[in-house]
């Protein structure tokens, strides 16, 4: 099973979930995130990582060129679009992407269901809020491109492998607070979704 360690803030929070065995890292350019980081302290960090490891960059409501700037100067890998944008913004961006669901709704896991997709729960504030889906929404459906996030922890993580979810992504369940991870938890999940 694939692990992104989202909300990373430290090079060493980075390496600690690439030793333990994580996929992707996630980095977020989202000012109001206690998880925040400029692009200049992102790029510190990712400039140092070791190959074979996808570095996401997270942007809310922000513009193509930004996303493509930012990317680019980063080296982020992929972007994470975590709001809801029009087909003309995905158009305008010259970097591979994921989209993000927001779902309030059973109805809105369905959504986008021929591409790989991150399915989250809906909040007000966007990412990192901790909040789970009604796990009973993905019983009896394809859950094969679904990326799952909210509110994931490396206990609840044990009850979740049976639905077939492409890969997990976790942020506040791994840390000690908001914006640190804990290597023993990060751990743990990562051994638990596996």
């Amino acid at each position: 099973m694939r692990c992104k360690i989202c909300g990373i803030t430290s090079y060493e929070d980075a390496m600690d979930a690439i030793d333990a065995g994580a996929d992707a890292l996630g980095f977020v350019f989202y000012e109001k995130s206690p998880r925040y980081l400029t692009p200049e302290q992102a790029k510190a960090i990712i400039e140092k990582l070791p190959p074979f490891v996808e570095k996401v960059a997270l942007f809310v409501n922000v513009d193509a060129a930004f996303v493509n700037k930012t990317c680019a100067f980063t080296k982020a890998t992929l972007a994470q679009i975590h709001f809801d944008a029009d087909q003309s913004f995905y158009d305008a961006l010259t970097v591979p992407y994921l989209k993000v669901i927001r779902a309030k709704s059973a109805e809105d896991i369905l959504k986008e269901s021929e591409i790989y997709r991150l399915v989250d729960a809906y909040c007000e504030a966007y990412g990192g809020a901790g909040k789970r889906l009604n796990i009973e929404w993905f019983e009896g459906i394809d859950c094969s491109k679904i990326i799952l996030a909210g509110g994931l922890t490396p206990q609840n993580i044990l009850e979740l492998k049976t639905y077939g979810f492409y890969a997990f992504d976790v942020s506040s369940g791994v840390e000690k607070e908001a914006g640190k991870k804990d290597t023993k938890k990060v751990k743990e999940f990562i051994q638990n979704a596996r």
